[in-house]
């Protein structure tokens, strides 16, 4: 028997059409193959083998509601893509990466399913989808599987990918407080906010802090003179780069001594307790290993502390103990090792309160001091410190103490915050009683620390954990203080680019600095900066990392929903223009009622005090204000529309076509924006399709506070051309015909064009089209025949992305189309798209309507151009120069 096949794999990371409050979903395209006759009750001794290798998934309640649900539906026989979804998370959970949220559907191909289920992390998520495969043939096989190794990888991909604990805690803050943010890059650097309100993170530098502060905290010998000079208590130090200069500096400061790089952070490179000249040395070489300059400074001993100072005020506190162990007469350093090891709080990284403690060279060498290795056994409650520093990544503990800090030592540490001018800093501070002031009990300040963890305050070992997180953002975003720009999103089949780019010029008029996207490219205040398709995540989220906008209106296709969500968590306004086949067939989309569920994403991420704008003509459209948890207010070319009556009787908002007016209907009151003859986008009111998209575009606008004159002026001024609108109806004219570049590209977009070319006046009327390969034949048959319903003559032509035909095949079913309806209609064939537009252009009789159905349409406008600049050439004559000088001009 074939073994399964994962024939896609993806991750979504915004809303989407499986859900849009789950944003961290994986959905694998699987092929069960001949599994689909074996449901589990078929496969022998199957639930048992599962059983004992995942016994965790007892918790499982799958759709019984009660744990040991899933079991039962194991027992009964479910197919084996269910089975999968469930292994992922529970594979997910035993990494410590806790996710329940799961879905198997079948993709309506034989043996083949969509699996769906959550993720933590996504590069763990889509480890957990092929790992969950091969256990699940496995179990199928009676084979053993190394469970282990998968989880253990999966924890080590999660190290590498996760947001640290201090930043995690930033993050998450901002999140509870409805605050987005945006991942800049693998690492930490992180943004709060959206366009013009964003701030940065990098683990716990932010925005505001200082680049003098954290160069002085990186350099301890400035900063320990720049705190002395302030009479802050430090331990007596020099700096040295020889032995030389070691031996001089061990004169002055003494013995025990600590031994440190200028530059280190995390203990890197450190040694404390030396007691002789030959550790000392031994001790020079490995700080220098870290920097050229090293400190010599008086060992302080007693207790380590950390004070953490955010925005110059403190906010805790810390005592901090290195990694150790407590003999008991009888195992090994090792042994002792092992057992502590076993603490449930102790865990992989930064995955628990507590890391495990690992016994490396370092540790060696401390042991080697004491005349130890790790299979010595210690005395009987003696301590033996592992590490030479407190820190929680190296094993040590900590406790909170932040209220037993004495009210000198907060008045100290907060005055150090303004001397080293940082926004947040880990002071560190050796002293046997932190309830007393360090200067009566010989305690000092070791070091200032920048970008310091918080870990030890959010998960201390022991007392109180404390939200270290929330001054931080107060901080960033003080009450009050706006974090979101307004974000309008636009879906649909057709007429969205066109809504886009009107609801961005509103905008651009009063004076918004707008950042918007569309299948044209991304264009940041008018300027455009990304070419090309630009309707996904990715250039929504370019948009709101922009640090100009005020404003994002975004085109949202289908095609980005699919492949990874929406790129925002919550839109302002929501619109959706229409459904109408296209692309059917593709992606697991087969019906309509599938592409309007996909579509339907964006009205549902609408936030509760935004708007869902929707078509009131079109009934898939109305069918999703019932999933909608926003305000709705609807649009019409109807204004007798029952839907729209009913919506504006109840007080509802509206935009209507009403005796020749584009109008906004507030309740039962009509606000009168302009006739639509007069509005340029409308070509005199012939052009019914854009009348419809001005409807949205008004909207979206009145209800982000544009005042009726503000509507009015944008709408006088947007004025259809290949700059304002490319390929959206763009009509050239020539000196002896008309010539339209258009993007009508499926059946619904050429009926409305269509009705257009029907009120132009009687004229011979030139169709150049093409059909596109990812769409079903009967759709390409159907352009054939519309297209001989619309003009005199066509000329096909070959659209330049094939997408799985061959042109031979697509050219093939639009003459097929073309012929049910005029077996006579004039066809040409014409392969290359400039071959064709000449062609047509150049042969053109006199008063002729030409239409261009571009889809690469920047070259099929640079072409329309070039050739319209030679039509309209007109000899010079200097006679033609008024007031002209026949001494100065001959």
């Amino acid at each position: 028997m074939k073994h399964m096949r994962i024939l896609e794999l993806k991750a979504m990371r915004g809303p989407n059409h499986w859900s849009v409050r789950r944003h961290n979903l994986i959905i694998m395209r699987l092929d069960i193959e001949g599994l689909e006759e074996r449901p589990t009750d078929k496969i022998p001794g199957f639930l048992e083998r599962i059983q004992a290798l995942l016994p965790t998934m007892q918790s499982h309640r799958c759709s019984e509601e009660h744990e040991g649900g899933f079991w039962e539906r194991v027992q009964r026989g479910t197919w084996m893509g269910h089975v999968i979804e469930h292994i992922a998370l529970e594979i997910q959970t035993l990494a410590g990466m806790e996710t329940g949220f799961g879905r198997t559907r079948s993709t309506g191909e034989h043996g083949v399913y969509n699996v769906v289920f959550s993720y933590v992390e996504e590069p763990v998520g889509l480890f957990a989808a092929k790992a969950a495969v091969s256990i699940a043939q496995a179990l199928i096989d009676g084979e053993d599987y190394d469970l282990h190794a998968d989880i253990q990888q999966m924890r080590e991909i999660r190290e590498e990918s996760r947001l640290g604990p201090s930043t995690g805690s930033i993050v998450q803050e901002a999140v509870n407080r409805g605050i987005p943010y945006l991942r800049l890059n693998g690492q930490s650097l992180v943004q709060l906010g959206h366009g013009v309100y964003q701030k940065r993170i990098r683990a716990t530098i932010t925005s505001n802090t200082s680049n003098i502060g954290v160069e002085i905290a990186c350099d301890k010998e400035e900063t320990k003179q720049l705190l002395e000079s302030y009479e802050i208590p430090v331990p007596k130090g020099r700096v040295v780069r020889t032995e030389e200069g070691l031996k001089d500096a061990l004169e002055v400061v003494g013995y025990p001594c600590v031994i440190k790089p200028i530059g280190g952070n995390h203990g890197r490179g450190a040694t404390i307790g030396i007691k002789t000249i030959e550790e000392a040395n031994v001790a020079l070489a490995k700080a220098k290993e870290i920097s050229r300059s090293v400190i010599v400074e008086r060992y302080i001993t007693g207790l380590d502390h950390r004070l953490l100072v955010i925005n110059h005020q403190f906010v805790a506190a810390a005592k901090r103990t290195p990694a150790c162990v407590v003999g008991d007469g009888k195992r090994t350093i090792a042994d002792l090792v092992a057992e502590v090891n076993t603490d449930p709080r102790r865990g992989f990284g930064h995955e628990k309160v507590l890391t495990q403690i690992d016994i490396d060279d370092h540790t060696e060498k401390i042991l080697g001091k004491l005349g130890m290795t790790a299979q010595s056994v210690p005395k009987k409650d003696e301590v033996i410190y592992l590490k030479s520093t407190a820190n929680l990544s190296t094993g040590g503990t900590a406790d909170d103490v932040t209220e037993m800090v004495h009210s000198y030592n907060v008045f100290m540490a907060e005055r150090i915050s303004r001397i080293i001018d940082l926004d947040i800093c880990g002071i560190d501070i050796m002293t046997d009683d932190i309830s007393k002031p360090i200067t009566e009990n010989g305690g000092a300040v070791l070091e200032v620390n920048a970008a310091p963890g918080f870990r030890m305050h959010l998960d201390p070992t022991g007392g109180l954990g404390r939200n270290v997180a929330e001054p931080v953002v107060d901080m960033l975003f003080p009450p009050g203080a706006p974090s979101r720009i307004p974000i309008i999103a636009v879906t649909g089949t057709n007429g969205k680019t066109t809504t886009t780019r009107l609801i961005a010029h509103i905008m651009r008029s009063i004076g918004l600095r707008v950042g918007m996207t569309c299948s044209d490219g991304v264009y940041i205040m008018n300027r455009m900066l990304m070419k090309g398709d630009c309707t996904g995540p990715a250039s929504a989220q370019f948009v709101l990392k922009d640090p100009l906008v005020n404003m994002a209106v975004l085109e949202t296709a289908r095609g980005g929903m699919l492949r990874s969500g929406l790129g925002f968590e919550h839109c302002d306004v929501g619109i959706c223009t229409n459904v109408a086949a296209d692309h059917l067939g593709l992606k697991d989309i087969n019906t309509l009622e599938e592409l309007a569920n996909v579509k339907s994403t964006v009205p549902r991420s609408v936030r509760k005090d935004g708007y869902a704008i929707l078509n009131a003509d079109d009934e898939l459209v109305m069918a999703m204000r019932k999933q909608c948890d926003s305000k709705i207010a609807l649009f019409s070319l109807d204004e007798d529309n029952r839907l729209i009556r009913q919506h504006c009787k109840l007080g509802g908002l509206a935009a209507i076509y009403e005796n020749g007016f584009i109008t906004i209907s507030k309740g039962l009151w009509k606000l009168r924006i302009e006739k639509a003859v007069n509005v340029p986008l409308t070509y005199g009111g012939k052009a019914v399709f854009n009348i419809q998209n001005v409807l949205p575009a008004i909207l979206a606008a009145y209800v982000q506070g544009v005042k009726v004159e503000e509507l009015r002026q944008a709408l006088a001024t947007f004025v259809p051309s290949a700059a304002q609108t490319p390929g959206r109806l763009n009509l050239f004219q020539f000196r002896n015909f008309q010539v339209v570049v258009d993007y009508a590209h499926n059946p619904h977009g050429f009926e409305a064009l269509g009705r257009f070319i029907a009120k132009i006046p009687d004229t011979p009327k030139i169709g150049v089209i093409a059909g596109v390969g990812d769409r079903r034949e009967e759709d390409t048959v159907n352009l054939g025949r519309l297209s001989a319903r619309m003009f005199d003559e066509i000329i096909i032509r070959q659209d330049r992305n094939l997408r799985g035909k061959t042109d031979d095949q697509i050219i093939e079913l639009l003459v097929k189309g073309i012929k049910e309806v005029d077996p006579n209609k004039k066809v040409t064939i014409m392969k290359k798209e400039d071959e064709a537009i000449r062609h047509a252009i150049g042969t053109a009789p006199k008063g002729a309507f030409v239409v261009l159905c571009s889809d690469v349409v920047p070259d099929a406008l640079e072409l329309v151009l070039k050739l319209k600049e030679q039509d309209e050439q007109v000899p010079f004559d200097k006679e033609d120069i008024p007031n002209r000088n026949k001494e100065l001009v001959g």
